[in-house]
């Protein structure tokens, strides 16, 4: 593909890397046949492995000729570190310089390369620290030479990974070891909450553990971004996941309470010539934190949509950013009630 245009806007330092695109490709969709974005399995005309793993190479190829440098993998998302590994494994040492990797470890795929898993989950969570060292070397031995970011998947006060003396320690020699910077991705209605406390573990020198938060932010949950304001401000990088949430801020959500919203997205990108795919990762990209935005793409087409939110960037105006902030925001409740409800297809 064609590289895109990248205003300067859609531009940043990420993970120490100057100059990076703030769009990245994240594998969620791409690593197994089951997901929860809407229209999902419209989006695979195949589910075999290997007819999967073709998939995810076009798309991961079709990113990099589109400028597009991070690319977001984690141990749950069924094969996508395998996928992402062989992939990596074909690039030159010029394209490989210009890649930035991370994967995440916390959860365990279970859905046995199933859609229907007769109701039992697709995935599991273990934050443990005997999970940590055995995802760990999992991750090591695929990505290990490619690796800059290793993220607690779904961090939770609940789970009290961010109180576990055992498991922090770990991170903190993988670190040191390993040089991996450290992250955590949030999920729920106490992200806030939850990135505080993280932004306050300290290793044994002093120094903050965490690098980097990845956390769901979009045009119908902000909640977070003051959270991820002081976060930035601290010097962490910032990833935003479920920019579109899961397709509900696209036209392929149907359902009749989002018609008002869907209608004032469309008009907003009418006037921008461009799609609702696009202006709403390109409210995101704007953010004064900076964030580096995940397209969750399963097509190159998709992607290729997506993207063009690097150029739109620099034309958006900050009051048709505000106004759609205000036109669509739910309460966090509502919005992480509704994504619960999404069914795996």
């Amino acid at each position: 593909m064609t590289p895109v245009v990248i205003s300067p806007k859609a531009k940043g330092t990420f993970l120490g890397v100057p100059d990076m695109p703030l769009l990245g490709l994240g594998l969620a969709a791409l690593g197994r046949p089951g997901y929860i974005n809407l229209g999902h399995g419209s989006d695979l005309t195949t589910k075999s492995v290997e007819e999967m793993k073709a998939q995810c190479a076009d798309v991961l190829t079709a990113a990099l000729g589109l400028g597009l440098r991070y690319f977001d993998a984690a141990r749950s998302y069924g094969r996508a570190e395998e996928f992402l590994s062989a992939w990596l494994g074909g690039l030159s040492a010029e394209q490989l310089g210009r890649t930035v990797v991370g994967s995440k470890w916390g959860y365990y795929y279970t859905a046995d390369w199933q859609v229907d898993t007769g109701g039992k989950p697709h995935e599991v969570k273990e934050h443990t620290a005997p999970n940590l060292r055995k995802q760990a070397g999992e991750t090591q031995a695929l990505l290990g030479p490619h690796l800059r970011l290793y993220q607690i998947h779904s961090a939770t006060l609940e789970s009290g990974v961010l109180d576990a003396a055992d498991v922090l320690a770990e991170l903190e020699s993988l670190k040191k070891q390993r040089g991996w910077r450290m992250g955590l991705s949030l999920s729920g209605v106490q992200q806030p909450v939850t990135l505080r406390k993280a932004m306050s573990v300290r290793m044994s020198d002093g120094q903050p553990l965490f690098d980097c938060v990845q956390a769901t932010y979009n045009l119908l949950e902000p909640s977070v971004g003051p959270a991820l304001q002081e976060a930035a401000d601290a010097g962490m990088s910032i990833i935003v996941k479920e920019g579109l949430a899961n397709g509900r801020l696209t036209p392929r959500n149907t359902h009749p309470g989002f018609a008002a919203k869907l209608a004032a997205l469309q008009q907003a990108a009418a006037k921008y010539g461009t799609t609702v795919d696009a202006l709403a990762l390109a409210c995101v990209i704007v953010q004064p934190f900076r964030p580096m935005v995940l397209s969750g793409a399963t097509t190159a087409e998709q992607l290729a949509s997506n993207a063009a939110a690097l150029e739109l960037a620099g034309r958006l105006q900050d009051e048709d950013v505000q106004a759609l902030h205000e036109q669509l925001a739910q309460t966090p409740e509502d919005y992480w009630a509704e994504r619960s409800a999404l069914a795996w297809n």
